[in-house]
């Protein structure tokens, strides 16, 4: 007998017994929360030739950037491809294939020819999804999903998965109305839907709309954070409201409590933790032992050289704790990442390696170094991945560095050009005022 999902795409493999353990992986997994890789394994048992819960596992352990997860990823791979017999299976296969051997971008090819086929294929989409955000294709973040649009309605399960990842794709080409009506729908009609909050969080960031972000993940945190895997990055997002508010007590406190307080050691989490801390060392906010923690928990990634985007955030950490030894991996690790032919070498030669550069001489206060290749870096950024939110930590590191370094006249254009974006934002003010006083000493 075939056996279908609920969206009605066949499943090689599946038995009855183990196909509500593969939907509540995938429903896990579009929320992201509870526990996605325990449901999958559950549905392994009870049907080992079930082709997409092997590919389902696999995604599950790249689609964090851990290098621990790559052996577990081509396990689940080689079984896969064992058990794959459809079209729709074996391009995830292929993708998942790509992305073991370091090449994102075909594997977001494949994925995109999938979803032409299969549009109803959410996990497809999903994968996708996150492989142009790793990627910085901000385009194909909204026109991936976009094209699927018309093969779903409220009533197929999962549409709330789709508006939330639309959402965000509209949100990062600026297209902030849309983007904010389908995230709040989203989470309407799954109030759990913890990337559709996000998308609606990244909007209220773009439009420096700060009062009305900090009411929207308020109004129902236990929703996005209770049981969520990808609740640090949301209290991340609440923390940058209050940092644009120049409320920086409660940013500090934020982090020891929700965005570190549970020392997570998952690279997403300490992206988080590392960026968080950074901006408040923009402001000068006194931070204690607190970079040595966050530190110790990216010593396992140093020489790991797999995305450059955890090198950049690692670098900070580094730097901040006077870890010497770890930069020197770090930098090493990127020597040989950028002597290869994958996308990472790409990432790491353009963008990640002058990013950790920069960082680096910003902490040895070489300023002018640091905004030197900063400049270098902005029109580029997001060729390493990303969102808007996210690199514009390096827009605030070059305006810090320009002051810091006397360049005067640079400093006043910077803060000239944030205030413009952003008129009612109180670090804005608090930037174009010190760029208009004397530089800050070293």
């Amino acid at each position: 007998m075939q056996i279908r999902d609920i969206r009605g795409l066949t499943l090689t493999g599946a038995t009855q017994e183990a196909l509500p353990h593969y939907e509540q992986a995938v429903a896990e997994l579009l929320c992201y929360r509870a526990d996605p890789v325990a449901s999958v394994d559950r549905a392994i048992a009870a049907a080992p030739g079930f082709a997409m819960a092997h590919a389902l596992r696999a995604w599950l352990h790249l689609l964090g950037t851990e290098p621990a997860g790559l052996p577990v990823a081509r396990e689940s791979h080689a079984l896969a491809a064992r058990w794959a017999a459809s079209e729709r299976e074996r391009g995830h296969v292929a993708a998942i294939g790509h992305v073991l051997d370091g090449h994102w971008q075909r594997a977001g090819r494949v994925l995109e020819d999938v979803s032409i086929a299969e549009p109803r294929d959410l996990l497809a989409l999903l994968a996708g999804h996150l492989i142009d955000f790793y990627t910085g294709h901000s385009r194909m973040l909204r026109d991936r999903i976009a094209r699927a649009l018309p093969a779903w309605n409220e009533s197929v399960p999962g549409y709330h998965a789709l508006l939330g990842m639309h959402a965000f794709g509209l949100e990062e080409t600026a297209d902030y109305l849309r983007a904010e009506a389908a995230g709040r729908r989203a989470v309407e009609l799954e109030r759990h839907d913890a990337w559709a909050w996000h998308a609606v969080a990244h909007v209220m960031e773009m439009q420096n709309c700060t009062r009305d972000g900090i009411a929207w993940l308020r109004s129902d945190s236990a929703a996005w954070a209770e049981d969520c895997f990808f609740k640090v990055h949301n209290w991340w997002h609440l923390a940058l409201f209050h940092y644009d508010r120049c409320e920086f007590d409660t940013v500090l406190a934020m982090f020891d409590r929700e965005v570190f307080g549970e020392r997570s050691p998952m690279a997403l989490d300490l992206i988080d933790a590392s960026a968080l801390l950074w901006r408040l060392q923009l402001q000068r906010v006194p931070l204690g032992s607190r970079w040595d923690a966050v530190a110790e928990n990216w010593a396992p990634f140093a020489a790991a050289g797999n995305y450059a985007f955890n090198d950049a955030h690692a670098a900070m950490a580094f730097a901040g704790a006077g870890r010497g030894d770890l930069v020197e991996a770090l930098l090493a690790a990127q020597q040989a990442t950028m002597a290869r032919t994958d996308d990472n070498a790409a990432f790491t030669r353009e963008v990640g390696h002058p990013l950790c550069r920069a960082i680096l001489a910003f902490v040895d206060g070489d300023y002018r170094r640091a905004a030197g290749l900063l400049r270098d870096l902005r029109p580029i950024a997001q060729r390493f991945g990303g969102s808007h939110a996210q690199r514009d930590i390096i827009d605030l590191t070059l305006l810090e560095a320009a002051q810091r370094g006397g360049e005067v006249a640079l400093a006043e254009a910077l803060a000239a050009e944030r205030s413009d974006l952003r008129p009612a934002s109180p670090l804005a003010r608090l930037l174009l005022e010190r760029s208009e006083a004397q530089p800050l000493a070293a």
